[in-house]
């Protein structure tokens, strides 16, 4: 708006041409009106960047949220849980409420919940993104939602963060592998669209040049999911390909997959082939798996006090990123 206020229901229907009843009636009850006036509604909606307040009520009262939003890709990763266990009695301690928002991978879901929160008006939103669209961030911080991203970097003029060094856990990692006996490096990895993934190869190439060798020892199997199933594929592949037997994963449910796709083919682990994963996620199968651990409850509490800092706060408050640092977990799965 021209002001910089949020446009309000008025606006929309000033843009559509319709009442201010029609726009209610559009939102609340779209089944009630035409296509056409869903259309017009929704158009000027969009060009007025409006977000309707379901905390309206809330609001006339005179109360502030007192809710957090949480968005995580899945609930069943050990170190999301974790993450959920940390942000839930960090800010119950607060004496707030937690809305935990589940995007299981799917860009259109996050974004939908993205909405969500915006609607609710949380106070503040903790984000664990597979995708970072500035646009949608910004929007949340327009209407007054904080926001401070988990495992994901963000410039400290946008807001804060908290995550992991992954650079220096895949150094860790390869570092680790590199003094096992053996000869070259196998990393199953996903996409380097995912900063995890690029960052954990960066950190296995400096590992390799460290040690006098080069970005060529390394053999990338890449991986379109990070699953155990494509794990078991990707130990397939490694062997078909005559590949390194010392092996990263970048993930423990990869490195679980490996592990069962090596024993399939009787190679023996650690005797024959070693293998390391990433998380320490707890899930050893039939080997106790060397993995790269990551401070999970702290990431999530330090997320917690960043948000409320800035909630508190206000203008007086300076944005930080804050990194943690991994730390490598030794076992059965790459020592003999």
């Amino acid at each position: 708006m021209p002001n910089g206020r949020q446009p309000d229901q008025i606006d929309v229907a000033r843009l559509a041409g319709v009442s201010v009843g029609s726009v209610s009636t559009t939102i609340n009850r779209p089944d009630m009106v035409s296509e056409r006036m869903r259309e017009r509604v929704q158009a000027a909606i969009d060009e007025l960047g409006y977000v309707p307040n379901r905390s309206a009520a809330t609001l006339r009262r005179g109360g502030a949220s007192r809710v957090l939003g949480l968005i995580i890709p899945e609930v069943t990763n050990a170190f999301y849980a974790a993450i959920v266990d940390a942000v839930s009695d960090a800010a119950d301690r607060q004496g707030y409420a937690v809305s935990l928002c589940v995007s299981h991978e799917d860009p259109a879901r996050e974004r939908r919940h993205f909405e969500l929160l915006a609607q609710q008006r949380a106070a503040g939103a903790l984000i664990a993104p597979i995708t970072l669209e500035g646009e949608r961030l910004a929007r949340l911080q327009s209407i007054g939602t904080r926001i401070v991203l988990i495992d994901r970097h963000l410039d400290v003029e946008r807001g804060c963060s908290v995550a992991v060094d992954d650079v220096r856990g895949g150094f860790l990692a390869v570092d680790h592998l590199l003094s096992t006996p053996g000869r070259g490096i196998a990393l199953v990895n996903g996409p380097h669209s995912i900063l995890q993934c690029e960052d954990r190869w960066s950190g296995s190439v400096a590992a390799l040049r460290a040690a006098g060798g080069s970005e060529d020892d390394l053999m990338e199997i890449t991986v379109d999911e990070m699953t155990v199933a494509a794990g078991v594929r990707a130990a397939f592949e490694i062997l078909d390909r005559g590949g390194p037997r010392r092996v990263f994963c970048i993930n423990d449910q990869l490195a679980t997959g490996v592990l069962e796709g090596f024993s399939r083919r009787g190679v023996t682990v650690p005797d024959a082939a070693r293998v390391i994963g990433y998380g320490d996620l707890g899930l050893d199968g039939r080997h106790a798996l060397s993995t790269i651990g990551q401070p999970k409850h702290a990431l999530g509490e330090r997320a917690v006090e960043l948000l409320l800092d800035e909630l508190e706060a206000g203008a007086e408050h300076t944005h930080s990123a804050q990194i943690f640092e991994p730390y490598l977990i030794v076992r059965e799965s790459t020592s003999a």
